[in-house]
């Protein structure tokens, strides 16, 4: 077995269930199982809801509830996590439903769980945390918004045609407003009301499904003329590989990769949030992007859409006494029985009603807090989080998050360059400043470089440093320097030259080894090192600096003009 073989087993071998996943379980079982049967009556309506929202069908939401969720909860790697469809995922489906149909749909999920798969390999997982959280909160307001607007059409009877969701739900309200039909509206208002106000009141209840069971009941009894589900087939439909098209695959990939993003994104952080909600809990998440990549590769296979971890059922998950993954697993047996011998009650549910919970549901996913403490916090902050959810309203998931991320980078950028300052400070604890003075006046002045000198920050040095006037050597101190990339190098490479070019002698002092690598592969100060002018702390190149202008050997202390990052602390020299 080759190196490379014998590492991709090892890592595959780490991504898979042992025995001590389910030795929680053992504790008490009763618990897991009370808490499975509690989550699968809140997922029950939010798996229809999701399953209609992404144009698929009901159906296709509880196929995903039941095979994702099963997969899912052996699989990942968090011992209480709960998946399945979710609303955000339905705003990046439904374009794809639009475009290249159910069969599209099916096909992206299975190619998004390959991809994910591949993360897992790659131990990519880790990365997640780095998600900014101004665009974190930003595109989850923006799906909330989003989602709520996808139910208009459903919570007025009444369809609606458009591109965007914006513009379905704006044609969905003029049909309306030409043939008002209030039933449907009244009975989604109410619907989400009694969920709001019921989770106020009773945490531990099950709105959600008692109201839609209420919702179904008045229906039937007072024959209210609403659109319903339809009749369900029972049972799950036989595995089938007949929506994967060979010449399609290509144009469904980048619809695919946003898709596993998402994904990866929603399931990180969930499980971050159930870590936060138990004790002693600590998720794996290279294996949870490998579990969740498992249910999406499963899950089309049944005609399931694509599925990730989901907050709302992992927190009444967490709530209900869970201990271990047998409680995700039971959700998702419980949600099977119901498919395979309650069919035909559960097509008997009017739409509207199914609006009411998603619209609820999208009340509940903003953190009106969160968003206050972000949008007071910096005022680029406050940008990327309001362009971020523009962009996920208007546009799409993908966009906002590439966007956000984008602004938010050249932001913090542009902060850190602008940290850098320009300072005078004395070389060593204790000087005084007539030493100091003295020393300027024999024309010797040293600059030390504090924190990362980086392409946003280097150019800045250099229009300082070639301001230097009457001055015979420059000392440049790299000893606190702690990053420099190419241009960095370059831009020293050019103040270096400038300076020589004005007559001034040059000397560098306290090069890290990694640092003077860069500085090597990209020639930098090549002909300082052979002329010796490249020393190894700032005491020696002040006294070699004496030497050269033939002053006394004595080195008394010199100015020192600071290029400082405020997060760098002063090392000793």
């Amino acid at each position: 077995m080759t190196g490379a073989a014998r590492l991709l087993y090892g890592r595959v071998a780490g991504l898979l269930p042992s025995p001590a996943d389910w030795r929680p379980a053992r504790r008490s079982p009763g618990r897991d199982l009370i808490a499975g049967l509690t989550v699968a009556v809140v997922a029950l309506p939010l798996a229809l809801a999701f399953g209609v929202g992404s144009g698929l069908g009901a159906q296709a939401g509880l196929a995903t509830a039941v095979v994702a969720g099963a997969i899912a909860a052996v699989f990942g790697g968090s011992n209480l996590q709960v998946s399945g469809p979710t609303g955000a995922m339905t705003v990046v489906l439904v374009p794809i439903v639009h475009t290249h149909g159910p069969g599209g749909v099916l096909a992206v999920g299975l190619l998004a769980g390959i991809v994910l798969v591949v993360l897992a390999l790659a131990r990519v997982g880790r990365y997640a945390r780095y998600m900014p959280t101004p665009v974190i909160e930003g595109f989850t307001a923006g799906i909330a918004v989003v989602i709520a607007l996808q139910q208009v059409p459903a919570a007025l009877g009444v369809k609606g045609e458009g591109e965007r969701v914006w513009q379905a739900a704006g044609d969905a309200v003029a049909n309306f407003a030409r043939d008002p039909r209030p039933v449907p509206i009244v009975m989604a208002l109410v619907v989400a009301g009694a969920m709001l106000l019921g989770a106020r009141w009773r945490p531990a209840v099950p709105f959600s499904f008692l109201t839609v069971v209420a919702a179904t009941v008045v229906a039937e009894v007072a024959g209210l003329d609403v659109a319903r589900i339809g009749t369900l087939p029972a049972g799950l439909p036989a595995p089938s590989m007949g929506f994967l098209d060979a010449g399609a695959i290509t144009s469904l990939l980048p619809a695919a990769l946003a898709v596993a993003a998402l994904g990866a994104l929603e399931s990180l952080l969930c499980a971050s949030v159930a870590d936060g909600m138990s004790v002693g809990e600590r998720h794996d998440p290279d294996r949870e992007l490998f579990g969740q990549g498992l249910a999406n590769v499963v899950s089309p296979l049944f005609g399931g859409i694509p599925a990730t971890a989901a907050i709302a059922r992992t927190a009444v998950n967490v709530r209900s006494g869970a201990r271990s993954r047998l409680a995700a697993l039971a959700h998702a047996v419980v949600l099977a029985v119901i498919v395979f011998s309650a069919g035909g009650l559960v097509g008997r549910i009017p739409l509207a009603a199914l609006a009411g919970v998603l619209l609820a549901t999208t009340v509940r996913m903003v953190e009106v807090g969160s968003l206050r403490a972000i949008a007071r916090a910096t005022r680029g902050d406050a940008a990327v989080m309001v362009l971020t959810f523009a962009v996920t309203v208007v546009f799409d998931l993908v966009t906002a998050v590439a966007v956000g991320v984008g602004v938010a980078i050249v932001l913090a950028l542009r902060a850190v360059a602008r940290s850098a300052q320009i300072e005078q400070v004395p070389l060593e604890t204790g000087d005084h400043g007539d030493e100091e003075r003295r020393l300027l006046a024999e024309h010797i002045v040293a600059y030390r470089f504090d924190g990362p000198l980086f392409f946003g920050a280097a150019h800045r040095f250099l229009l300082e440093l070639s301001e230097v006037a009457d001055v015979r050597v420059v000392v440049l101190r790299m000893s606190r320097v702690s990053t420099i990339d190419a241009t960095g190098a370059g831009v020293l490479g050019d103040v270096i030259t400038r300076l020589e070019g004005r007559g001034i002698t040059v000397l560098l002092s306290g090069i890290r080894p990694g640092h003077d690598e860069v500085l090597s592969g990209l020639g930098v100060a090549d002909h300082l090192r052979r002329d010796g002018l490249v020393f190894p702390d700032t005491p020696a190149a002040i006294a070699h600096a004496r030497t050269l202008l033939g002053l006394p050997s004595a080195p008394p202390p010199a100015p020192v003009v600071t290029a400082r990052h405020p997060d760098v602390p002063a090392p000793t020299v």
